[in-house]
């Protein structure tokens, strides 16, 4: 039921990723920067987070929707339910705060792979409160950005006393045109800068658990040209911060609206409005120009930590389904149908169910191998000295090759695929006595936030594919071409090879097709843009998990019973997907193929 230990984690998938697939032990941990965190602690780590997670973070998840949010519109503060507070203090109380942080900066030094998976422990815990933590996070960037007085300014208050951080750049007429905000900056001298304007769907933006937070804040300078290139990133504290770290006046940026919303309703999505009651001030980041490169080094962290959210939330939601499913008893055996005096099963004997658990269970484990080789990826990006130099840039282009299917594929495709969970429930499902119900209107957001799922598609196609014309991708298809044409898994695992093939084929089919139709209107694009993220991801899961049965299989032999059972697993959930959902793609190339403009061309009064 729907109670404090709602969540189910799977660590064993995850360190199954990280160490057995992945291997970071041979060429990440105790390697550069990540020369202090090795293996051992890693997983000490991971165990520790897990259990932290599942046994504290998750108490509050169902009381702090039910308890809600308190909004003073007098003061512009909002009150966060107790059970979340008290989640919030006890994160910073047992020091995780620095497990994003390199050593360096007092972190742990944990690699992007390691703090990805502990990320999603948090994440399936507890949705609402994950990113009251990002204060944690912006200290990275404002490292990594901000000019030396800045950093000592704000670094070690930040870090030290809690202190909330938030992104922020919607406005209610711009939405996700994001070049199209008017938000003003007016120079007072020096680095600080006074803003004016209003943002909308600001995550977090007040609460009242840190004594400040620090906002980052995309505000067009007077005089500065239109769109996003235009714009420039502001620290702009809720409470001025002093030269000397310590804390000033109230500073003139306040929430004026909480919105009211169908899920994650503990999380507060703030209108904040800037310089309308005085100055709201702020300083320029790194005391340039340029802003909106600045922000998309939060942007895309929060696009893989929405789809890390998302495969979260339906390994969660599976493990839930699969223990109803254990326990009801509901129905004869279908081949007995006509025997009235058959005995009563479990619904889990029946095919319907298995067949929306393993739906579940191979999507899951899909999504997750996807997120954790991306945040591999990232590890080797760092350790190549980052994405600026030669090496570290061109590891980087196959990270932003897959952050589109990271965010807007799982984040999709989840919300999707909850329902599945929900319909083994039954009825029972549709009710508050279970998580589900709360998992599918929690999980809704992500395909919206952080760029829609038809935004994440255009920024696969235009810019990481059509960048380099196809090179970053082709480098991706070389890999799993060799998959395929390589004998891993030997005959067991051929007729998912075989079906791999197909689904690459189809997808290059459907990228050429497209490739040619382009030239007649882009209309295409947006008509079918989704239907391709749609497929080359899945084609990118596909192969992934044919991977991880031919390791299972090699493995299995020998193994105690309980990993006996979780390679036997590994191998029927890459069988599902490559005989369920590969399959599919064939379909999806027709369509595309055979598009048309018709639907553009339909007078607008035909809708009705």
């Amino acid at each position: 039921m729907a109670s404090e230990l709602h969540y189910r984690s799977n660590l064993r998938d995850v360190e199954f990723n990280l160490f057995e697939f992945l291997r970071i032990q041979d060429d990440v941990l105790g390697q550069g920067m990540f020369a202090d965190f090795d293996e051992a602690t890693a997983r000490e780590t991971l165990r520790a987070y897990e259990l932290f997670c599942r046994n504290e973070l998750a108490k509050s998840f169902a009381s702090a929707d039910r308890e809600g949010l308190k909004f003073d519109v007098e003061t512009g503060s909002v009150t966060l339910p107790k059970g979340l507070t008290e989640a919030y203090h006890q994160w910073y109380e047992q020091g995780w705060q620095t497990l994003a942080l390199p050593a360096r900066m007092g972190g742990t030094g944990a690699p992007p792979s390691v703090n990805w998976a502990a990320f999603e422990f948090g994440a399936g815990a507890n949705a609402s409160l994950i990113y009251y933590l990002l204060g944690a996070t912006l200290c990275r960037v404002i490292d990594e950005l901000a000019t030396e007085s800045q950093k000592a300014r704000y670094l070690p208050q930040m870090m030290d006393k809690r202190w909330g951080g938030t992104m922020v750049l919607t406005e209610p007429d711009a939405g996700s045109d994001v070049g199209a905000g008017r938000t003003k900056a007016k120079h007072v001298g020096g680095d600080v800068w006074e803003i004016e304007g209003v943002k909308r769907f600001i995550t977090n933006g007040d609460f009242d658990s840190a004594e400040n937070i620090v906002h980052l804040v995309l505000a067009r300078p007077e005089g500065a040209g239109p769109g996003t290139k235009g714009l420039s990133m502001f620290i702009v504290p809720k409470f001025w911060v002093n030269e000397d770290g310590s804390l000033g006046e109230r500073n003139g940026v306040y929430c004026t609206n909480v919105e009211k919303k169908m899920g994650i309703k503990a999380s507060a999505t703030c209108e904040m409005t800037f310089g309308e009651k005085h100055p709201a001030k702020g300083l320029l980041v790194g005391d340039v120009h340029d802003g909106i490169r600045q922000m998309f080094r939060v942007i895309e962290h929060a696009r893989m930590s929405v789809g890390i959210k998302s495969m979260a939330t339906l390994s969660s939601a599976y493990f839930a389904s699969l223990a109803y499913a254990k326990d009801r008893v509901q129905g004869g055996d279908l081949t007995k149908i006509m025997e009235k005096t058959s005995p009563r099963v479990r619904i889990i004997d029946h095919p319907d169910v298995r067949r929306m658990l393993l739906l579940q269970k191979s999507f899951a484990e899909g999504m997750r191998a996807l997120t954790t080789f991306t945040g591999a990826i990232q590890d080797k990006v760092e350790l190549a000295g980052g994405r600026h130099t030669k090496e570290g840039g061109a590891i980087d282009r196959l990270n932003d090759l897959l952050l589109p299917m990271v965010k807007g594929y799982c984040s999709d495709k989840t919300y999707e695929l909850l329902a599945v969970s929900l319909q083994v429930f039954g009825g029972s499902g549709y009710t508050q006595d279970y998580p589900i119900e709360q998992y599918i209107r929690d999980q809704k957001i992500d395909t919206l936030y952080e760029g829609t799922t038809h935004i994440q598609a255009l920024d696969l196609l235009f810019r990481k594919i059509a960048r380099d014309n196809g090179a970053t991708l082709n480098t991706l298809v070389e890999q799993i071409t060799k998959t395929i044409e390589s004998n891993e898994g030997g005959d067991a695992l051929a007729a998912e090879r075989a079906s791999l093939a197909k689904a690459l084929g189809n997808t290059q089919a459907m990228l050429g097709a497209m490739l040619g139709k382009m030239g007649e209107s882009l209309y295409h694009v947006g008509l079918h843009g989704n239907r391709i993220l749609y497929a080359i991801s899945e084609t990118v899961i596909g192969w992934l998990l044919v991977r991880h049965a031919a390791l299972a299989l090699s493995k299995r032999e020998g193994a105690h019973e309980d990993d006996q059972h979780f390679y036997d697993g590994k191998v029927a959930s890459a069988r599902f997907y490559c005989a369920e959902v590969l399959p599919v793609l064939a379909s999806s190339r027709k369509i595309v193929e055979a598009s048309t403009l018709d639907t553009m061309k339909l007078d607008e009064r035909a809708f009705g």
